[in-house]
């Protein structure tokens, strides 16, 4: 093999290697109870939360510092997908004791 060869092939090995393990991700928050479990995660830009309602109540998931506010019906899912790096308070309008964090690391 030439040596020219050689270098593109490690070139393509190494991309296919990072771009594997740079996938995106989806955390998990369910709500039972009027509680975000957990309450306290850390993800990556690019991650998805998704937050699973187990109540038989509606909540959201709202930061008003992002700038998202997700509808979570009673038995059923909401997603956001996370645009920046930085700390992320976020709780339900209607039950503002629900509070969580997420940090979100680049």
């Amino acid at each position: 093999m030439s040596p020219r060869r050689s270098r593109v092939t490690l070139v393509l090995a190494l991309f296919c290697f990072s771009s594997a393990s740079a996938r995106a991700e989806t955390i998990e928050i369910v709500i039972e109870k009027l509680v975000f479990s957990p309450a306290e995660a850390t993800a990556k830009v690019g991650d998805t939360i998704e937050w699973v309602n187990k109540d038989i109540i509606a909540h959201t998931a709202t930061a008003k510092a992002a700038g998202w506010d997700v509808l979570i019906p009673p038995g059923k899912t909401g997603k956001v997908q996370l645009k920046q790096a930085g700390t992320v308070e976020y709780f339900c309008r209607f039950h503002p004791n629900m509070k969580a964090r997420i940090t979100v690391v680049p």
